[in-house]
């Protein structure tokens, strides 16, 4: 892609998150990997108006190469990037049921099997931060060491991807299981499947997605 279409892309992304529900107005913020740069969504950027000129690139050590004054969150956007060289999308979302659980400051343990599509058996919540500072950027890149997710305890959520699609849908999923997980709350203590039924379920989504070897 170009410059200009992985602008219109990250657009599209922020506008999708705005349909769901997943952020509100000025709420939340995304980013993707444009070269040794990334570009990022501005500070007090709103989805209905946001134009792709308003999106701010940056140098890996933050310094603005063009556009206005990034997210707040640009510290936590940047350490993920440079943390995780796989990464090319990040996107943090003030969503409802991942903001609810991330106010217990616990974990998503495995009651879905599809926990394991997140990285492991379980999606971790990051320890609570001042929003915008270097300590909860620290806090993400920990929680996100070996996860394509995590919570951001009393805050929201983060997913992860190799493209802003990727993170897109793994952001949707983790909504969908952070509901589901609290709906099983109601009814009482969820049964949470093994380690090592886990590590099987794990070993099976290496290969999801692919086509079988010939036999």
């Amino acid at each position: 892609m170009t410059e200009l279409e992985l602008r219109q892309s990250l657009l599209d992304i922020v506008a999708r998150l705005e349909a769901k529900g997943f952020n509100h107005g000025t709420s939340g913020n995304v980013s993707c990997r444009i070269g040794d740069h990334i570009v990022i969504t501005p500070t007090g950027g709103n989805s209905a108006n946001m134009a792709v000129d308003e999106l701010v690139l940056l140098r890996s050590d933050g310094t603005i190469v063009s556009g206005g004054i990034p997210s707040s969150e640009w510290h936590m956007h940047l350490a993920i990037m440079n943390a995780h060289p796989h990464v090319n999308a990040v996107i943090h979302t003030h969503s409802d049921c991942c903001v609810a659980l991330s106010c217990l400051g616990k974990p998503i343990p495995a009651f879905h099997y599809m926990i394991a599509s997140f990285g492991g058996n379980d999606v971790p919540c990051a320890p609570y931060a001042t929003f915008g500072t270097h300590s909860l950027a620290e806090s993400a890149v920990t929680a996100l060491r070996n996860r394509k997710a995590c919570l951001l305890a009393n805050h929201g959520m983060i997913a992860v991807g190799q493209s802003l699609n990727a993170a897109f849908d793994l952001t949707v999923k983790l909504e969908t299981l952070a509901r589901q997980y609290l709906l099983a709350c109601q009814g009482g203590a969820p049964v949470i499947i093994s380690d090592n039924e886990m590590a099987r379920v794990l070993e099976r989504y290496n290969s999801y997605g692919r086509a079988p070897l010939p036999a």
